[in-house]
């Protein structure tokens, strides 16, 4: 493989798991405060992806316009998902709130399925200046591949930002530790956690709306695999740290797209090496790359 072919495959990895990152940034902060694995968060990125798809064609909002409607809807959906279904169950057994988010991962898939139909929706109504091609000598991408790595680093240093230097993210921090502890400080930890879903889901849509717009197609289950994948990348990373989900999303990106351009032939299981990724991980470092000192420090 000559230069310019890898410096192209590491800029498509680049991209690739800046998506991840996005989408595994929500499944870190939810684990960090509630220890709960929220399998609904890969459907509420396809939630995103579709208010973004039906804000153009059905309402005919500009573009912009769609992207933060489907941001607000999706924030709004991660609030009533916790309102509803996991403020409930607080007190309950851990096993509770995993198969509660199971339940809604499948009624979001069916909700879906059900309003819109279950057929693969090519999502095209984009500013065709996204994938204007871009050429530094004998290397060519798009503006997108571009706008995708910048978009995460900016929003993870935003939820640095808000984790460590405003009193939210100080209450946030707490919660992490003790929940009990922290009502008895006066502090109300069910809009702490509200805060949190949202900032979660926020970030799972603008994810989705990047994965439809590199992949242009939508479907209902399209946030079965993408969402294990962003699981796998919190894990690997060190789930409970923020920066560790994006370094997760980084290298479960970089495997993927490494697969596929030095063996071709293995293209058909390009998932499967994710995943043995994560395997490895845990095997020889449980905790994952930055989970080393979670009991102390949290995000």
């Amino acid at each position: 493989m000559d230069f310019v072919t890898f410096t192209q495959q590491m800029l498509n990895g680049f991209s690739l798991g800046s998506m991840y990152a996005l989408i595994a940034i929500g499944y870190t902060m939810v684990y960090g405060v509630l220890r709960l694995i929220n399998f609904a968060h890969g459907d509420i990125m396809m939630v995103g992806a579709f208010s973004c798809y039906f804000g153009i064609t059905a309402f005919g909002l500009p573009f912009f316009a769609a992207v933060i409607l489907a941001i607000v809807l999706s924030a709004a959906l991660g609030v009533l998902t916790d309102v509803i279904a996991y403020r409930p169950l607080r007190e309950a057994p851990r096993i509770s709130l995993l198969i509660t988010a199971i339940g809604i991962s499948y009624f979001l898939q069916n909700g879906v399925n059900a309003l819109f139909g279950g057929t693969t929706k090519a999502f095209n109504d984009v500013p065709p200046i996204i994938y204007e091609p871009i050429s530094t000598g004998d290397i060519t991408f798009s503006l997108l591949d571009l706008l995708v790595p910048i978009v995460t680093i900016v929003l993870l240093l935003c939820v640095l930002c808000i984790l460590y230097k405003t009193k939210y993210g100080v209450a946030i921090r707490a919660l992490a530790f003790d929940i009990k502890t922290v009502n008895l400080m006066g502090i109300d930890a069910n809009k702490i956690i509200m805060l949190v879903f949202i900032m979660g889901s926020s970030l799972a849509a603008v994810g989705g709306i990047f994965w439809a717009m590199k992949y242009p197609a939508i479907e209902p289950v399209m946030g079965v695999l993408i969402g294990l994948k962003a699981f796998a990348a919190a894990v690997v990373g060190g789930i409970g740290s923020v920066t560790g989900a994006v370094l997760g999303g980084f290298i479960i990106g970089f495997t993927e797209v490494v697969v596929v351009a030095f063996f071709p032939e293995l293209s058909g299981y390009k998932d499967a090496f994710a995943f043995i990724f994560l395997i490895l991980v845990l095997l020889f470092k449980p905790s994952g790359i930055l989970g080393y000192n979670f009991e102390r420090s949290r995000f």
